[in-house]
C-alpha cells in the first residue's frame, strides 16, 4: 500500500479532472448519433445521474479507505466532489432542457412526483458545498467549513433514495448504491471510548 500511495502522490489533481469530464461530451455525442438506444434523452439522463452517484460513493469512501486499509486519496477528494456536482448538474439540465422543457411542468413535477422532490432536495443541499469548494472558503469559514460539508451525508442518502424511487419495479442496483452509502456513513460513526480501548488492547 505504501508503494501505491507513493505513486498516487505523483498523480496531478488536474488529471483527475480531465479524466473525470471525458464521459460527459462522449455520452452527449452518443445521444446525438443514436448510440444510446431508442430513448437517448432518458439514457443520457440516467448515465449522468448514475456516474454522479458513483462519484458520491467514491468521495464517501476516501476517509474509510485511508483509515482501514491505508490507501490515501485525500488529495483527490475535492476533485471528486466537484465532478460529482458537475454530473448532478448535467443530470438535472438534461431533465430540465431536453426532457420536460416546459417551465410550468417542471415546478409541477417537483411538487407532485416524490422522487423528483427528493432529487431536487439533494441538489439544493449540494449548492453550498459546490460554492465553498475552494481554498478561500476554507480559510474564511475555518472550522465551520468542515461542519458545512457534512451536508454531503444527507445529500448521499437523498441521492440514493432518489435512484431507488426512480427505478421501475424491483431492481437490485439502486439498492446496492443505497446499502453502500449507508455502510460508508456507518463507518464514519465515532467509536465508543471503551470499544476503542479494547481494539487498541487487542492490537497489542
Amino acid at each position: 500500500m505504501h508503494a501505491l500511495n507513493q505513486i498516487l502522490r505523483r498523480v496531478p489533481v488536474w488529471l483527475v479532472y480531465f479524466l473525470g469530464v471525458i464521459p460527459a461530451p462522449w455520452w452527449f455525442y452518443l445521444g446525438l448519433t443514436g448510440g444510446l438506444g431508442v430513448e437517448p434523452i432518458e439514457a443520457l439522463e440516467h448515465r449522468y445521474g448514475e456516474l454522479a452517484l458513483q462519484l458520491l460513493v467514491l468521495g464517501l469512501a476516501i476517509s474509510p479507505l485511508r483509515r482501514i486499509v491505508g490507501l490515501n486519496l485525500i488529495k483527490f477528494r475535492r476533485a471528486v466532489g466537484v465532478l460529482t456536482f458537475t454530473y448532478v448538474s448535467l443530470h438535472l439540465l438534461v431533465w430540465l432542457v431536453l426532457d420536460v422543457q416546459v417551465p410550468s411542468q417542471i415546478w409541477a413535477d417537483i411538487l407532485k412526483r416524490p422522487y423528483i422532490t427528493v432529487g431536487m432536495a439533494a441538489f439544493v443541499l449540494m449548492l453550498p458545498l459546490a460554492v465553498t469548494s475552494n481554498n478561500w472558503s476554507v480559510r474564511k469559514l475555518g472550522p465551520r467549513w468542515r461542519k458545512l460539508h457534512r451536508l454531503v451525508y444527507p445529500v448521499a442518502i437523498l441521492g440514493a433514495v432518489h435512484y431507488v424511487m426512480l427505478a421501475k419495479g424491483f431492481q437490485i442496483e439502486p439498492l446496492i448504491y443505497l446499502a453502500a452509502i449507508l455502510v460508508l456513513l456507518t463507518l464514519r460513526l465515532p467509536i465508543p471510548f471503551g470499544m476503542n480501548r479494547r481494539r487498541q488492547a487487542d492490537s497489542l
